[in-house]
């Protein structure tokens, strides 16, 4: 009789490194290598121990020094050395072909930074060929620079040039290729096909767009996981997917909407993120076209996190650089209900900090900064949803009566 034995499969092991400079204090730094650990976690990695080292600037050459390498690379062996392998290294910062190749060359673990750690997620998301194809486009993008010859042994394609030439070259010389050309030209050949079907697909959606009719367009923005998937299904009754991780949402939904008598259009977008380059953002153009095509945005902000103002400057400014930032706006504080704060002792003289701050003085505060233009809700409790609707109904009905004046909306309201 055969036996199974079950064996259960075992997630990566990764270790954070991030630096602490003059424009990014210890506590900045904390919380940045939080966010690298949520990040770490969605693509199916387990952290085991953080490093984190006081520099004026990233090292050009292997960004943090050299001793701190070597007290990483002691730390890799001897867990080794324990029958506890360490999978991967992940830096907090976006790090240049120079970087890793010393870094790989020193650890000889796997190398990661922050860039390519949120492609890994968008890949494992992406279900959509549009998604797909956006993907692939950003991680041959990121790749192109960073290429290393791969292929040591192939110092030539097929001879070189010269008269030495080597063994077994009789025949061959001529104009060679070596094989970091060859991968370029590959990579570069694919980039273009990659682009041509983005913008056959840009060209399906915006005629999908137009066929939309004269419905008033409202898309929800935010940074990732603030809630935004399940505010999207308790406004349409959908079943949008939405989970507890980051970049849960890849694939832009569209929903219509009906509050009373007014139906109106609803687009989840992806999240936005701290330290997202440049290159990923332009590869979802046609994602984020939602975003510039809408008449009104929704901005969902999680109030229970520590840094959410900064999260608000983050999405604010990246709506800039998508030049949709004067469109007529709606803040959205969700997750109330797991908002924490510490109340200050009586003989306690020192200036209040963030965490000794209620909600009701948050509330009070930005009432008096944006009056109707924000509202405190928690979309899984269902709290101040109705008032949700209510001002939601109010600011859709305003944009409609002026871009579609003699447009009937379903029924008549009549006021008693």
């Amino acid at each position: 009789m055969k036996e199974f034995v079950i064996s259960e499969a075992k997630a990566e092991t990764a270790v954070l490194v991030g630096i602490t400079t003059r424009e990014q204090d210890e506590a900045k730094t904390k919380e940045y290598l939080d966010e690298l650990e949520f990040l770490a976690d969605t693509a199916g990695a387990v952290c085991v121990r953080r490093f984190v080292q006081k520099m004026v600037a990233p090292n050009q050459t292997t960004y943090v020094g050299k001793g701190k390498l070597g007290e990483i690379s002691q730390y890799i062996r001897d867990e080794e050395d324990n029958g506890r392998e360490i999978g991967m290294v992940v830096f907090d910062d976006e790090l240049s072909a120079k970087q890793i190749r010393n870094i790989e060359k020193e650890l000889k673990v796997k190398i990661l930074d922050r860039t390519s750690l949120i492609l890994d997620i968008f890949a494992m998301r992406a279900q959509t060929a549009n998604a797909k194809t956006q993907v692939e486009l950003a991680q041959y993008r990121y790749m192109l620079p960073r290429l290393q010859r791969l292929w040591t042994h192939l110092e030539r394609q097929g001879g070189g040039s010269g008269s030495g030439g080597g063994k077994g070259s009789v025949g061959l010389r001529g104009p060679g290729e070596t094989q970091l050309e060859m991968d370029r030209r590959i990579i570069l050949q694919r980039i273009t096909l990659l682009k041509q079907r983005l913008i056959e697909i840009d060209r399906q959606k915006t005629t999908q767009r137009k066929n939309r009719g004269r419905l008033i367009r409202v898309a929800l923005v935010g940074y990732t996981n603030v809630g935004k998937s399940t505010m999207m299904n308790l406004l349409s009754k959908s079943d949008v997917f939405a989970e507890n991780k980051l970049f849960a949402t890849l694939d832009t939904t569209v929903r219509k909407v009906v509050v009373d008598n007014l139906p109106f259009l609803l687009a989840d977008t992806v999240g936005f993120i701290r330290k997202l380059p440049t290159d990923l953002v332009d590869s979802f153009k046609s994602t984020l076209d939602e975003v510039r095509e809408a008449d009104m945005l929704v901005h969902v902000v999680d109030i229970s996190h520590t840094d959410f103002e900064e999260q608000i400057d983050v999405v604010n400014n990246t709506l800039k650089e998508l030049g949709a930032a004067d469109k007529p706006q709606m803040v959205v504080f969700n997750k109330i209900d797991a908002y924490s704060w510490v109340e200050k002792e009586e003989d306690d003289l020192t200036p209040p900090t963030r965490e000794n701050i209620t909600l009701d003085e948050l509330e009070k505060t930005w009432m008096a900064k944006m009056n109707d233009d924000c509202i405190f809700i928690s979309a899984k409790k269902k709290v101040n949803v109705d008032l949700l609707r209510e001002r939601l109904y109010a600011k859709v009905r305003q944009l409609h009566v002026q871009k579609y004046p003699y447009n009937d909306f379903l029924y008549e309201k009549y006021e008693e």
